[in-house]
């Protein structure tokens, strides 16, 4: 009796963690479907505000020639459960310069579904912004509650570990990206982009990482397990190296476009 208990707190506990992160043993089952038809590659946002940092670490070495995002560190983590089903939820932040105003129109993450195609198998995007580290700040636009998927594109990007560079294409890593009816329109501060994502595969959605070869803290991004109760640095590898989400800011800033308004009407 003792052994069958333990056995099921085991599988539960397996479970759980499974759903949080996925490890660089995980394996993929031999069902997957990766030979889909190659759709749309993302070309990234037409005016950019904000970009947490790089989404591959080595150029044109992938699959087929893509890029790729090599998983560096062993033991270490492909990407992070940011799926809403299970209450898992990941969050960055970005800083607003002094004296600026930006008016967000376009948030895009990167999230992937093990086993997927370069077709996008995710369909769901919940964002929220906070004035401070969530859960202790305030919730200035958005919220964990609302779908508000507007698209999902192949970045053109695989998430590989240093073995599978140049041949694994199980995890194409999604734009996912959602444009707000009204603007974001946030002034000078650190603010915190919170999101889950959602799709049709077993797998995921989980979150990759930035990435910067031969550069183990690459942010200061945070994941919950508990559907933001609680919030827990997110880290890679042995060295349990800081690691930072892909989210990058599309939009205007609106303090750029009065100043140089301003100056066109005095040569006028």
């Amino acid at each position: 009796m003792k052994l069958l208990i333990l056995s099921a707190v085991f599988l539960v506990s397996f479970a759980f963690a499974n759903n949080a992160y996925e490890n660089d043993r995980v394996v993929v089952p031999s069902s997957a479907d990766i030979t889909g038809t190659i759709g749309p590659i993302w070309d990234g946002p037409l005016a950019e505000l904000f970009n947490t940092g790089p989404w591959f670490n080595s150029a044109g070495t992938g699959f087929g020639g893509a890029d790729e995002s090599i998983l560096e560190w062993s033991p270490g983590t492909y990407g992070w459960g940011c799926q809403e089903g299970y209450d898992n939820i990941v969050a960055d932040d970005f800083v607003v310069p002094s004296g600026e105003t930006w008016s967000i129109t376009g948030i895009t993450v990167g999230g992937y579904q093990t086993g997927s195609s370069t077709t996008p198998t995710i369909d769901a995007l919940y964002l929220a912004c906070y004035d401070d580290n969530p859960p202790t700040g305030t919730l200035v636009y958005g919220d964990l509650t609302t779908n508000v998927f507007s698209s999902a594109v192949w970045s053109g990007i695989y998430r590989v570990n240093v073995s599978g560079s140049g041949t694994a294409s199980n995890r194409p890593i999604m734009a996912v990206t959602a444009n707000p009816a009204t603007p974001w329109v946030l002034g000078e501060g650190t603010y915190w982009i919170a999101y889950q994502l959602d799709g049709s595969l077993s797998s995921g959605p989980w979150a990759p990482p930035v990435v910067i070869m031969g550069t183990g803290d690459t942010g200061n991004g945070i994941q919950s397990t508990d559907n933001g109760v609680s919030y827990a640095p997110v880290t890679n590898g042995s060295a349990n190296y800081p690691q930072g989400f892909l989210i990058i800011l599309e939009g205007d800033l609106v303090s750029l476009q009065r100043s140089t308004w301003g100056s066109i009407k005095t040569v006028f």
